[in-house]
């Protein structure tokens, strides 16, 4: 599993610092980050992940719409995402399941729970 390629997609420079982190912890090596949703389609265009972690609330496309538009193509109709936000509230996280989100965290974790549920996601694959 932790030879696996993620991408971490969050307008925060100091919340993609904290995960890229906890992702290196958890023994994942190849990483990639991006600032938005159409930053994380560039980069989606030029190579293949396995898996994709992506915050919901970013300026020029958001999370939910960046889903949305990876679902609606059948390349990424199966690629697991997990979303990792703020929002806890129940209507988003059954949004979020409606989207096709594999995984839901709410921020703040632990690096425990973050691993626990990439775990989870990757091995109903």
């Amino acid at each position: 599993m932790l030879d696996k390629k993620v991408l971490f997609v969050d307008d925060s420079p100091t919340m993609r610092r904290i995960i890229m982190n906890s992702l290196k912890k958890i023994g994942f090596t190849n990483i990639l980050d991006a600032e938005n949703g159409l930053d994380a389609l560039e980069k989606m265009e030029k190579q293949d992940f396995d898996l994709v972690l992506t915050d919901w609330n970013m300026p020029e496309m958001n999370g939910e719409q960046f889903v949305k538009k990876l679902r609606s193509n059948e390349k990424y109709e199966t690629l697991p995402i997990l979303m990792i936000t703020t929002r806890g509230m129940k209507d988003d996280v059954i949004t979020a399941v409606k989207l096709g989100i594999n995984g839901y965290i709410v921020k703040p974790f632990t690096p425990e729970i973050l691993k626990g549920k990439i775990t989870d996601v990757m091995s109903k694959l």
